[in-house]
């Protein structure tokens, strides 16, 4: 079967758990930006959490099924529609052949994911379905949708009615899409290149994300930090916050010039010269994925414990999401 698109929305990526281990040779790991999100998309279906769903950023795609599909919406909230008529979201759905799945405005977050039982059913490329635009490479053709694309989906096995998984994720489950959010952070790996009081303002300041925020990194808005003078060592720039080459960890922050911090996220660079003054903990990358911008945010120092910790309670949640299929 199929999904037959009839407008392709803003920028609609075919999206797994990503393609990590390939970092050292520029490839970024990818990947569904909130992964939380897509896993529990995947569960509502009936799917496994491998099987690939599509990414809408804003405005969402209107599609037709060629034939009878079970479906899913999670996600940033976002008015859901088949034939026109208002679904809901977070919820089990069964789209009948020649029905048309479309949505309205977003009225929070960024991105939302459409789960289908099967999967979206492109080829594996180096372990992963997701779309890395910047490399064409994976997902359909290495790119978003456009109008006309026909997007397989993988075979059906479990009618609507015998789905194990529960019909829908109780609110208490869904993650929250704040307007006011709080990231934990490690301090690293050139900290040590602000002045005390430039750490100090990162970490105690109001931020504000900017509408530059995509799939590579998320600009950030607020004071100007101050870095600690120096000769700049040979092979560095000009700026004050450049380094000789080194890798960046998947989280890391910078900040040009002392203004706006970056953060990169899944389809970022693996490696540059700006300084990364901290990193953004693995449980909270999904928060960020979730911001849109105008969201307020404030900088939380952690530590290597509390960070670890927080990986093992995200895991943990996530296994909840399967729970049903044990």
């Amino acid at each position: 079967m199929a999904f037959n698109i009839l407008e392709p929305g803003l920028a609609t990526t075919v999206q797994d758990r990503g393609r990590p281990g390939y970092y050292n040779v520029g490839i970024p790991q990818g990947g569904a930006m909130d992964q939380l999100s897509a896993e529990m998309a995947n569960s509502l279906v009936g799917n496994t959490g491998t099987e690939a769903v599509l990414e809408c950023t804003y405005i969402g795609p209107k599609l037709v099924s060629d034939e009878d599909a079970v479906v899913a919406v999670t996600g940033a909230p976002v008015e859901v529609k088949i034939n026109d008529v208002v679904q809901e979201q977070w919820a089990r759905l069964q789209l009948r052949a020649g029905d048309q799945l479309s949505f309205g405005m977003l009225s929070g977050g960024t991105r939302y994911y459409i789960a289908v039982q099967g999967g979206i059913d492109v080829p594996s490329v180096l372990g992963s379905r997701s779309t890395y635009t910047l490399g064409a490479m994976g997902g359909f053709n290495g790119r978003a949708l456009q109008a006309g694309d026909t997007v397989p989906v993988g075979a059906q096995h479990t009618p609507y009615d015998d789905v194990p998984s529960p019909a829908r994720v109780d609110e208490a489950e869904r993650p929250a899409f704040d307007r006011e959010v709080t990231v934990r952070v490690l301090p690293g790996l050139y900290d040590h290149r602000l002045t005390e009081d430039g750490l100090s303002t990162l970490l105690s300041a109001e931020w504000t994300l900017t509408p530059v925020a995509d799939r590579m990194g998320l600009r950030y808005a607020g004071p100007e930090l101050s870095w600690k003078p120096r000769q700049q060592p040979f092979g560095a720039g000009s700026d004050p916050s450049n380094i000789v080459d080194a890798g960046y960890a998947v989280g890391s922050i910078q900040v040009p010039g002392g203004k706006e911090p970056i953060i990169l996220h899944r389809d970022a660079v693996s490696g540059g010269g700006y300084a990364m003054v901290a990193t953004v903990i693995s449980a909270d990358m999904d928060l960020l994925a979730r911001s849109a911008p105008g969201t307020t945010t404030a900088f939380r120092s952690v530590s290597m414990d509390e960070a670890l910790q927080a990986r093992r309670e995200m895991n943990e949640r996530r296994a909840r999401i399967w729970e049903w299929a044990r």
